[in-house]
């Protein structure tokens, strides 16, 4: 049974409309009109206990509603959800104490006292026993490496310890299902990493379930083997990252270094020559071209170093975003890009985005 499952989930909010001017306002304060906005539509996805799932999209997608949705937070105007066996919007304790949402915008943590108070707080709220409150406290602060930093008060916290006390909280009793909303937003390269490195242990330790939306890639590509892409409220892509970047990066970078500098018109006829820099120079190869460019390159030229790469997979990501396509994997390869306009109303996709394993979910 997935820890989450999700059919046709549907957003809409209403949002009043209201003429400029005085006579606007007046209008408006008396009899007001609305027009409706959909935030999240049709969306249907499952996710298997302990899988690590990134969820994907651009500002204003409806990332943040859909976890809100599954958190109960907020009700859906449509559509089924369960987690961990409930229904979220009823918000029953035994769901709240199977789930978290930690948010890298947002704090739980009392500013002026120290991170201990507020996790007595949270032991008392989830009915944890001094026992195994110091034992999770104990064994949570060594995977976090905060020893000696939780009798401070939180405001005396840089922002990386204080991310990492935010996660202790918000997992003190031991949560099936996290809900990461940037949870590395603001941090350093070496926070993020801390924070990344604890995540994977803790998923691997008490195989918990994990939906994270990240900007930061690094996110994803560290702790996700599946991805989520959400644009316009739509679902567009359901799948692996491999599966997206041979969909939608056919292409492969051939870095060359030269054992002396070769004018770009001796190198065009190669590749697309994306740059060239002395004796270094950097083509974009179609990967059915692949092999035998490079077989023409060592026969043509006095290559010093050659590197074969993919795309940054945010040039990927993005370019998946500006089409605003959707990517049907039950397509046997002569798949169309298709804008999410034109979809009909009420409906994702013909079939599962998956690429090489068997549906999730239900339709």
């Amino acid at each position: 049974m997935p820890m989450i499952s999700v059919e046709n989930l549907t957003k809409v909010y209403p949002v009043a409309i209201k003429d400029p001017g005085f006579a606007g306002t007046i209008k408006h304060f008396f009899q007001r009109t609305y027009r409706s906005v959909t935030a999240v539509q049709s969306v249907s996805f499952a996710i298997e206990p302990g899988e690590v799932v990134g969820f994907l999209g651009p500002n204003g997608a409806g990332k943040t509603t859909t976890l809100k949705m599954l958190t109960g937070l907020i009700h859906p105007s449509s559509g089924q959800v369960t987690v961990a066996g409930h229904i979220p919007f009823r918000r029953q304790r035994a769901f709240l104490q199977q789930i978290t949402l930690v948010m890298g915008q947002k704090q739980q943590l009392i500013w002026d006292l120290p991170a201990l108070d507020s996790l007595r707080i949270n032991a008392a709220v989830y009915g944890i026993d001094d026992r195994d409150y110091r034992q999770r406290v104990g064994e949570l602060t060594e995977m976090l490496s905060l020893e000696g930093k939780l009798n401070q008060p939180v405001r005396k916290l840089s922002l990386g310890e204080r991310m990492k006390a935010e996660l202790l909280a918000a997992l003190l009793h031991h949560p099936k299902v996290l809900f990461l909303d940037e949870p590395t937003l603001g941090l350093d390269v070496n926070a993020q990493v801390n924070v990344r490195e604890f995540l994977r242990e803790y998923n691997e330790r008490y195989q918990a379930t994990v939906l994270l939306t990240s900007h930061y890639m690094a996110d994803i590509t560290a702790l996700c083997q599946r991805v989520l892409m959400i644009h316009a409220g739509n679902l567009i892509y359901d799948g692996s990252l491999e599966g997206l970047l041979e969909r939608f990066a056919p292409c492969r970078e051939v870095s060359i270094e030269l054992s002396y500098p070769r004018s770009p018109a001796e190198l065009r006829p190669y590749g697309e020559l994306k740059q060239v820099d002395g004796q270094l120079a950097q083509f974009i190869v179609p990967q059915e071209k692949l092999t035998h460019t490079i077989a023409q390159l060592l026969a043509d030229f006095e290559v010093v170093d050659l590197k074969v790469t993919d795309p940054p997979i945010e040039e990927v990501i993005g370019q998946v975003f500006q089409l605003g396509t959707r990517v049907d994997a039950t397509s046997n390869g002569n798949d169309q890009a298709v804008s999410p306009n034109q979809l009909p109303q009420g409906k994702v996709s013909d079939g599962e985005f998956i690429e090489d394993r068997q549906p999730r979910g239900t339709r």
